[in-house]
């Protein structure tokens, strides 16, 4: 789903720019996300996949953790690659453990090369689904809000004075707190 900003400002200033339907509502649709049961199982399952094949293999570093760890960089990827290089073609010459540890570290980067396509894919869906939580909120605010403001005009009667009671409790104040007198030196 790509935001359309056209459309946003349509739904937006619909209230006040179309005054030719007294009876139009102030309403928005920024995302409409008519996904099927059926959908939604699929996108269950690809989760737990996942989940199951990725997640129980990835670290859930703690602050302090991430924070002891000394990283690799933009700038030193390009060190530790050529380093990998140099270590091969000299491997050799090179003492047993740290022979050994070259390949581990040779495996460690192939597993880099793997993650980080996919991790940028993930990266990009959770922002679409962190906007579109954003984007489906807001529609159903932008309503709610009109919603209210028809029911309150609506006044007593009607049988929606125990309704509005109830929305009513979203924008009950409190009396404002008195500012304290400025003390003087």
């Amino acid at each position: 789903m790509i935001w359309n900003q056209s459309k946003w400002n349509q739904a937006f200033w619909a209230a006040g720019a179309n005054n030719n339907n007294p009876h139009k509502t102030m309403t928005q649709d920024l995302l409409n996300l008519d996904l099927t049961d059926a959908d939604w199982t699929a996108v269950d399952a690809a989760l737990d996949t996942l989940e199951t094949k990725l997640g129980a293999n990835l670290l859930d570093l703690t602050p302090a953790q991430r924070k002891q760890l000394t990283k690799m960089g933009d700038k030193s990827e390009a060190f530790c690659r050529q380093a990998l290089v140099v270590g091969r073609q000299n491997a050799a010459k090179l003492p047993t453990d740290t022979a050994a540890d070259l390949t581990a570290e040779e495996g460690d980067l192939s597993s880099l090369d793997k993650l980080r396509p996919r991790l940028t894919r993930i990266i990009s869906l959770s922002e679409k689904a962190g906007d579109s939580e954003v984007a489906l909120g807001s529609d159903i605010m932008v309503f709610s809000l009109t919603l209210y403001g028809i029911l309150k005009a609506l006044g007593a009667g009607a049988g929606l004075d125990n309704l509005k009671a109830q929305i009513g409790v979203r924008f009950a104040r409190g009396p404002k707190a008195a500012k304290p007198a400025a003390q003087k030196p």
